[in-house]
């Protein structure tokens, strides 16, 4: 006798079917890119080797081309241009520069041991990180990352985050590495929090954040950003990095008989900390390191879970002075960070003094003077 077949353990059943074949197509496609990347690598280097060693000259790759285009009929990556590509794939790779960069990147999982030989470090990275990232970005990387350090950003970055094509486009053009330096942070990491939390931080923490996504080509108040950029959540946690899960906007936080709200709260994986961020639509003021400061000491108090650590806060404006933003935040036990936010192109550089100031597009308009910011005492 048949048995009825219950809908719900069949619903259930085959929800697991096709996620155990979605699981196995993107490991065979992992799988496939990883052999596709070392043949690549082993085509690169036998290239120069044979020119190098052998003495021959351009045409080999041409003949090599047809060959193979011969022998593997209707199989993509044997043109003379991809035969190229590969030879500048394993050159830029042992190239001096980029490997006494390689030995001197902590952390990645290639740490620099002096006992190491450059050739086994080149070998750990090829197979952990060269591999598994496709060759479409690959391409992308080495056409518009030059310096070895950028370069080895995107890698990493795009192997660890699983940065799609299009993800990796977009960040290059955002300046991601530039904006990664710490050359331009503002925050009190170092002296809020333990060193190695504090180094995680700062690594997490950019100089200025993107949100040219946003479209917004005129004045605005905070609560109108605030609500833009959570109708665009997934591009702004995209913006603020890896790591990032939304907590809620107008966080409210209940102090004896009063509430007070925050912004936008996060809470970060891997610092395994709640992140307050607050927007400010013009320049840094001090008075909102204190306001910060107070908002995560009550964070700590009523919202930190037993295993997380201590809070941290980063402040968003339009506009800030390293100098103001140092001394505001010199007396702050809370780890916070200062940041600007970019929402439209800057202007070229080949443009920067050929346009007309504000002064001067007021005075042609016949628009009232902007007396300076007063010095506050």
């Amino acid at each position: 006798m048949n048995q009825r077949i219950e809908f719900n353990d069949y619903a259930t059943w085959l929800g697991e079917v096709k996620s155990r074949i979605q699981s196995a197509r993107f490991a065979a496609t992992r799988a496939v890119n990883h052999e596709l990347i070392l043949l690549y690598w082993d085509i690169g280097r036998g290239i120069v080797e044979k020119q190098a060693r052998l003495s021959w000259g351009r045409s080999v790759v041409e003949r090599l081309a047809k060959d193979l285009q011969a022998a593997f009929p209707g199989t993509r990556g044997f043109s003379a241009n991809n035969l190229w590509l590969t030879r500048q794939f394993y050159s830029e790779y042992t190239s001096e520069g980029f490997l006494e960069r390689l030995v001197q990147e902590p952390g990645q999982g290639h740490d620099p041991q002096p006992d190491l030989l450059k050739a086994e470090i080149l070998e750990r990275f090829v197979q952990e990180f060269l591999a598994p990232v496709p060759w479409g970005h690959h391409l992308e990387i080495m056409k518009k990352a030059k310096a070895p350090s950028e370069r080895l950003f995107y890698l990493l970055n795009t192997r660890q985050f699983g940065w799609t094509r299009k993800v990796l486009l977009n960040q290059i053009k955002a300046g991601a590495y530039r904006r990664s330096l710490a050359e331009g942070k503002s925050h009190n990491f170092a002296a809020a929090l333990p060193e190695h939390l504090s180094e995680q931080a700062q690594e997490t923490l950019k100089s200025s954040y993107n949100l040219e996504f946003l479209g917004i080509g005129r004045a605005m108040k905070e609560r109108e950003l605030e609500s833009r950029l959570t109708e665009r959540l997934k591009d702004f946690v995209l913006e603020l990095g890896y790591g990032f899960c939304f907590i809620g906007r107008q966080y409210r936080l209940a102090l004896g008989r009063k509430e007070y709200l925050i912004n936008l709260l996060f809470y970060h994986r891997f610092l395994k900390c709640l992140v307050a961020i607050e927007l400010k639509i013009g320049e840094f003021e001090p008075e909102y390191a204190g306001k910060m400061d107070f908002y995560l000491n009550v964070l700590n108090e009523k919202e930190r879970g037993p295993d997380d650590n201590l809070s941290i806060g980063i402040i968003l404006c339009a506009e800030k002075d390293d100098v103001e933003v140092e001394f505001a935040l010199r007396t702050k036990t809370s780890p916070i960070g200062v940041a600007e936010y970019q929402l439209e192109p800057k202007l070229p550089r080949e443009l920067k003094g050929k346009l007309p100031t504000a002064g001067q597009l007021s005075e042609a308009l016949g628009l009232p003077e902007k007396k300076p910011k007063s010095t506050k005492k």
